[in-house]
């Protein structure tokens, strides 16, 4: 169901994921048009080299409340949130990733949690379908997070989120790596913040685009550059 002004603001990034978007865009659309309210798709293609933007080209003529915008070259997982920020015309923002490992049946619960005393609802994955090592190296990085940065959040790499709208303008996704941080940042805005459990999938197709050596450097960088934000608010 969609018309002129949505209540629902679904934003999926996506690099290299030609594989996956497909069944994920069909799977999430179901869901929304299951729920009977106004929606809006937004998917943001970061830079993509494979056959990603002639997939959603075809979906998008099958999806009205599609909405693909592209980022060239490639620019990182907080940019693209950012342009899905910037366009999306919702009351309330959906995020959610592109690999098909969020399951958008979680959906309907996050959006339950908002209320007049829950500005952001968190999903944390409660069994996470992936290997043991980025299982281990997850829980490291929660822990880290959590005491060096006190925002209480279970699991900041689970993308799966509803986020009152009024919040998003402020979020400094024009800094990389700033999309792991997103409930901190919003504590800062005294956003109230809801966690609720959510189901974790193995990736059906296609292969991580993260190695935990890859981003351990630029994670701790990202972590004391948001300190420092802490510090100075």
């Amino acid at each position: 169901m969609t018309n002129s002004q949505p209540d629902i603001s679904l934003v999926i990034p996506v690099y290299n994921e030609a594989a996956c978007i497909g069944a994920v865009v069909e799977e999430a659309v179901g869901v929304l048009e299951g729920m009977a309210r106004p929606h809006e798709v937004i998917v943001v293609d970061d830079g993509s080299t494979d056959e990603t933007a002639d997939v959603l080209a075809r979906l998008r003529s099958r999806y009205p409340a599609l909405h693909v915008y592209a980022l060239t070259p490639n620019a990182g997982q907080s940019a693209a949130f950012g342009v899905g920020f910037r366009e999306c015309r919702g009351p309330v923002a959906v995020l959610m990733d592109g690999d098909g490992q969020n399951d958008p049946h979680d959906i309907p619960a996050l959006l339950a949690a908002l209320g007049a005393d829950c500005d952001v609802c968190c999903g944390y994955r409660a069994a996470r379908c992936d290997a043991w090592s980025k299982r281990a190296a997850g829980r490291m990085a929660n822990a880290v997070r959590r005491w060096v940065l006190h925002d209480g959040i279970r699991d900041t790499g689970c993308s799966l989120k509803a986020i009152k709208r009024e919040f998003l303008d402020a979020l400094p996704m024009d800094t990389p790596g700033m999309h792991r941080f997103i409930p901190a940042l919003l504590l800062m805005q005294g956003a109230r913040i809801r966690q609720v459990a959510v189901n974790h999938r193995a990736r059906p197709a296609g292969e991580s685009k993260y190695t935990n050596l890859g981003r351990l450097a630029q994670a701790i960088s990202d972590l004391w550059t948001v300190k420092r934000m802490q510090q100075r608010h």
